[in-house]
Protein backbone atom coordinates (compact mmCIF):
# COMPACT_ATOMS: atom_id res chain seq x y z
CA UNK A 1 0.00 0.00 0.00
CA UNK A 2 1.35 3.51 -0.83
CA UNK A 3 2.73 5.55 2.08
CA UNK A 4 2.96 9.23 2.97
CA UNK A 5 5.08 10.79 5.70
CA UNK A 6 2.26 13.01 6.93
CA UNK A 7 2.70 15.48 9.77
CA UNK A 8 5.53 13.34 11.14
CA UNK A 9 3.82 9.96 10.92
CA UNK A 10 3.90 7.28 8.23
CA UNK A 11 0.40 6.87 6.81
CA UNK A 12 -0.95 4.38 4.28
CA UNK A 13 -3.41 5.60 1.66
CA UNK A 14 -5.56 3.94 -0.95
CA UNK A 15 -5.57 6.55 -3.72
CA UNK A 16 -4.67 6.13 -7.36
CA UNK A 17 -1.28 7.66 -8.18
CA UNK A 18 -2.83 10.51 -10.20
CA UNK A 19 -5.20 11.61 -7.40
CA UNK A 20 -4.35 15.12 -6.22
CA UNK A 21 -2.65 15.13 -2.81
CA UNK A 22 -5.32 17.57 -1.62
CA UNK A 23 -8.09 14.98 -1.96
CA UNK A 24 -6.08 12.33 -0.13
CA UNK A 25 -5.44 14.75 2.73
CA UNK A 26 -9.07 15.79 3.02
CA UNK A 27 -10.96 12.61 2.15
CA UNK A 28 -8.76 9.79 3.41
CA UNK A 29 -7.11 11.47 6.39
CA UNK A 30 -9.81 13.99 7.36
CA UNK A 31 -7.35 16.91 7.35
CA UNK A 32 -9.76 19.58 6.17
CA UNK A 33 -7.63 22.61 7.07
CA UNK A 34 -6.10 22.44 3.61
CA UNK A 35 -8.74 23.95 1.34
CA UNK A 36 -9.83 23.50 -2.26
CA UNK A 37 -9.95 26.88 -3.96
CA UNK A 38 -9.30 26.93 -7.68
CA UNK A 39 -7.99 23.47 -8.57
CA UNK A 40 -5.30 24.92 -10.88
CA UNK A 41 -2.61 26.01 -8.38
CA UNK A 42 -3.34 29.72 -8.61
CA UNK A 43 -5.05 30.67 -5.36
CA UNK A 44 -2.88 28.84 -2.81
CA UNK A 45 -5.69 27.76 -0.46
CA UNK A 46 -4.35 24.21 -0.79
CA UNK A 47 -0.74 25.04 0.20
CA UNK A 48 1.11 22.42 2.22
CA UNK A 49 4.82 21.89 2.82
CA UNK A 50 6.65 19.06 1.12
CA UNK A 51 10.13 18.84 2.62
CA UNK A 52 9.67 22.44 3.74
CA UNK A 53 8.72 23.78 0.31
CA UNK A 54 5.27 25.37 -0.04
CA UNK A 55 3.40 23.22 -2.55
CA UNK A 56 -0.03 23.56 -4.13
CA UNK A 57 -1.58 20.21 -3.24
CA UNK A 58 -4.50 20.53 -5.67
CA UNK A 59 -2.23 19.79 -8.63
CA UNK A 60 0.40 17.57 -6.99
CA UNK A 61 -0.40 13.90 -7.72
CA UNK A 62 -0.11 11.81 -4.58
CA UNK A 63 1.91 9.26 -6.56
CA UNK A 64 4.63 11.86 -7.11
CA UNK A 65 5.19 12.27 -3.35
CA UNK A 66 7.87 9.86 -2.18
CA UNK A 67 7.34 8.08 1.13
CA UNK A 68 10.55 9.76 2.33
CA UNK A 69 9.26 13.28 1.64
CA UNK A 70 7.77 15.07 4.65
CA UNK A 71 4.26 16.40 4.00
CA UNK A 72 3.09 18.97 6.56
CA UNK A 73 -0.41 20.41 6.58
CA UNK A 74 -1.78 23.31 8.63
CA UNK A 75 -2.78 20.72 11.26
CA UNK A 76 0.85 19.60 11.53
CA UNK A 77 2.46 23.04 11.57
CA UNK A 78 2.05 23.31 15.35
CA UNK A 79 0.03 20.88 17.42
CA UNK A 80 -0.56 23.54 20.08
CA UNK A 81 -1.10 26.40 17.59
CA UNK A 82 1.97 28.22 18.87
CA UNK A 83 3.89 28.69 15.63
CA UNK A 84 5.00 32.36 15.44
CA UNK A 85 2.99 32.88 12.25
CA UNK A 86 -0.18 31.48 13.82
CA UNK A 87 0.30 33.67 16.89
CA UNK A 88 0.85 36.79 14.74
CA UNK A 89 -2.19 35.93 12.60
CA UNK A 90 -4.37 35.79 15.73
CA UNK A 91 -2.81 38.85 17.37
CA UNK A 92 -3.37 41.01 14.29
CA UNK A 93 -6.77 39.51 13.45
CA UNK A 94 -5.61 38.76 9.90
CA UNK A 95 -8.51 36.62 8.62
CA UNK A 96 -11.72 38.12 7.40
CA UNK A 97 -13.64 35.16 5.98
CA UNK A 98 -10.67 32.88 6.73
CA UNK A 99 -10.99 30.49 3.78
CA UNK A 100 -7.53 31.20 2.34
CA UNK A 101 -5.77 31.60 5.65
CA UNK A 102 -4.40 28.08 6.17
CA UNK A 103 -2.66 28.31 2.79
CA UNK A 104 -1.44 31.81 3.61
CA UNK A 105 -0.05 30.66 6.95
CA UNK A 106 1.74 27.73 5.33
CA UNK A 107 3.29 30.02 2.68
CA UNK A 108 4.32 32.55 5.35
CA UNK A 109 5.86 29.85 7.57
CA UNK A 110 7.91 28.56 4.63
CA UNK A 111 9.05 32.10 3.82
CA UNK A 112 10.23 32.71 7.38
CA UNK A 113 12.07 29.38 7.44
CA UNK A 114 14.18 30.42 4.44
CA UNK A 115 14.17 34.19 5.02
CA UNK A 116 13.91 34.92 8.76
CA UNK A 117 13.82 38.72 8.31
CA UNK A 118 11.97 39.25 5.02
CA UNK A 119 11.76 42.59 3.28
CA UNK A 120 8.57 43.80 1.65
CA UNK A 121 9.99 42.57 -1.68
CA UNK A 122 10.65 39.12 -0.18
CA UNK A 123 7.08 38.97 1.12
CA UNK A 124 5.68 40.07 -2.24
CA UNK A 125 7.69 37.40 -4.07
CA UNK A 126 6.79 34.58 -1.68
CA UNK A 127 3.16 35.34 -0.91
CA UNK A 128 1.44 34.55 -4.17
CA UNK A 129 -1.69 33.24 -2.47
CA UNK A 130 -4.95 35.00 -3.27
CA UNK A 131 -7.24 36.46 -0.61
CA UNK A 132 -10.63 37.50 -1.94
CA UNK A 133 -11.19 39.62 1.18
CA UNK A 134 -8.00 41.60 0.52
CA UNK A 135 -6.26 41.11 3.87
CA UNK A 136 -2.83 41.59 2.27
CA UNK A 137 -1.80 44.51 4.51
CA UNK A 138 -2.57 42.47 7.63
CA UNK A 139 -0.78 39.45 6.12
CA UNK A 140 2.35 41.56 5.59
CA UNK A 141 2.14 42.98 9.13
CA UNK A 142 1.70 39.49 10.63
CA UNK A 143 4.69 38.14 8.71
CA UNK A 144 6.80 41.02 9.97
CA UNK A 145 5.56 40.50 13.53
CA UNK A 146 6.31 36.76 13.34
CA UNK A 147 9.81 37.57 12.09
CA UNK A 148 10.42 40.02 14.91
CA UNK A 149 10.69 42.95 12.46
CA UNK A 150 8.76 46.17 12.86
CA UNK A 151 5.48 46.11 10.97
Amino acid sequence: MPMLNLNGSPREHQAEADTPLLWVLREQFGLTGTKYGCGIALCGACTVHIDGVPTRSCVRPVGSVAATERVVTIEGLSASVTHPVQLAWAALDVPQCGFCQSGMIMAAAALLKTTPKPTDADIDAAMTNICRCGTYNRVRAAIKQASGSAA
